[in-house]
């Protein structure tokens, strides 16, 4: 990987730049800290007996892990992107920016408070991904809100008529997270059936609503500003994000198949998993096809690489996905090492790959400052090595796992089955967490280090827009 120039600056507002800056950094610390925890959980499948004390068991950790990964470092990350991306592609500054100041300190403190209460054994229960207790939770959803203001109040002061296609996206995860936070604290859907469908309904649109939207948003600006060319088609966006609406928020219910749920809506999420196809080759197709012919400009990049792996993920894992909720592969997937293994190919090898590309190519810009090149690299490869490791060890031992259970072996027998791929996947994790800690030494060049100053900036003339 040769580097690529890194001259052009954007003739960003110092405020924003210091916006975005700080929105990466905590994002950073938050990665660092919550795969810390994750590195140390996977080594307590190969040794259970290590690290026994109640602030460092399983049920708190795993829920500090999943959290803070969700609303530490992948919200926040996305968050200032998107802001910045909002800006970009407005040809103005970011408007009000002390809403988005707050919305940085609402997901810090709900994240250390969320972290705090975990670790002390105050959840909310066995709810996936929403173990956060109410008030935490109020505390996160009123950054989103504050975050998705300050970008829709960005758009509509647009010095352009048409709204770029990222904040099509970007803006629609503002809109609907909203309504999942709110309707998965509403108490009278938190018993029984009720609680199960709520949970599905949560657990996936977290993923689907949230976090795709605002990838697939910054991946439709990063992308062509750094191949210099158009996105190949501007109709293939928006067919994808309609058609992602459509089909997302139904299939949270292919979860929980074989369940007391309603038959009929078990299949009806089936159906709308195959239709989520739509948006996932769509978007894919678009994306791959704006990079055909690039090659050589992706090499030379910095930022190119985790795109196209990102790409790749999401390709392969939403794909995957489907494939996982049909009714006969559920039945030997369902509760094993595999769905682990799958969350990780899309939060990981997706989102975050997808989360890295963007930071990596607008951070530069927004600064002035460059990363290093050999620690980018090495970034690049260890995790790409390490997540592609995770998903195959634990794809293969969770597919073990569950024939061994169909099969009616006694469960011991699929421990013992799966206890090697648990080895591959700490050492797989371990590859993991050096890349982020090189990450981090990346965002401190990058942000922190000394170097050009930020008074650069210019007003941009009304009726033109910034570069974009």
């Amino acid at each position: 990987m040769k580097s690529a120039s890194l001259a052009i600056r954007d003739n960003a507002e110092p405020e924003d730049v210091a916006l975005f800056s700080s929105f990466i950094t905590s994002a950073t610390f938050w990665l660092l800290f919550t795969t810390a925890v994750g590195l140390l959980l996977s080594f307590k499948f190969p040794y259970p007996d290590w690290a026994t004390s109640p602030f460092l068991s399983f049920g708190r950790l795993r829920a500090i892990h999943t959290n803070g990964t969700f609303y530490g470092w992948a919200s926040i990350a996305l968050s200032g992107t998107a802001i910045y991306v909002a800006a970009r592609t407005s040809g103005i500054g970011v408007s009000n920016k002390w809403l988005a100041w707050l919305s940085l300190a609402c997901y810090n403190l709900a994240a250390i408070c969320g972290t705090i209460t975990l670790d002390l054994g105050i959840n909310y229960g066995d709810q996936e991904y929403r173990e956060w207790v109410w008030w935490v939770k109020i505390i996160f959803l009123l950054g989103v809100l504050l975050s998705g203001l300050a970008i829709v109040q960005t758009v509509a002061n647009r010095v352009e008529r048409e709204i770029y296609i990222s904040n099509w996206y970007t803006i629609g995860g503002f809109v609907f997270t909203p309504i999942l936070a709110i309707v998965a604290i509403i108490p009278a859907y938190q018993v029984g059936l009720g609680q199960v469908a709520v949970q599905g309904f949560y657990m996936h649109n977290a993923v689907g609503m949230w976090f795709t939207f605002l990838a697939l948003g910054i991946t439709y600006y990063a992308l062509p500003k750094l191949l210099n060319r158009p996105i190949y088609s501007y109709a293939l966006g928006v067919l994808g994000f309609w058609t992602n609406l459509v089909f997302y928020p139904v299939i949270g219910a292919h979860h929980f198949e074989f369940s007391p749920l309603p038959w009929w809506f078990q299949t009806l999420a089936i159906v709308f998993s195959v239709g989520m196809l739509v948006p996932v080759w769509a978007g894919t197709a678009n994306f791959a096809l704006t990079m055909r012919a690039r090659g050589e400009t992706v090499r030379r990049s910095y930022a190119l690489p985790f795109i196209v792996v990102g790409v790749a993920y999401y390709f392969l894992g939403s794909t995957q996905g489907t494939v996982e909720a049909f009714r006969s592969l559920q039945t030997i997937w369902h509760f094993t090492s595999f769905t682990i293994g799958h969350s990780h190919a899309t939060m990981y090898g997706f989102i975050t790959f997808i989360a890295w590309g963007g930071i990596y190519a607008l951070l530069p810009r927004a600064t002035g400052k460059q990363p290093s090149l050999l620690a980018t690299g090495l970034h690049f490869w260890f995790a790409t090595i390490g997540v592609t490791a995770y998903v195959i060890a634990l794809s293969i031992g969770g597919t073990i796992q569950g024939l061994a259970w169909a099969a009616g072996n006694p469960f011991i027998a699929s421990v013992d089955a799966a206890a090697p791929f648990w080895v591959a996947r700490a050492v797989a994790g371990s590859l993991m967490f050096l890349a982020h800690i090189i990450f981090a030494y990346n965002v401190y060049l990058m942000t922190l280090a000394p170097g050009p100053e930020s008074d650069h900036w210019e007003p941009p003339k009304r009726g033109k827009a910034a570069t974009a």
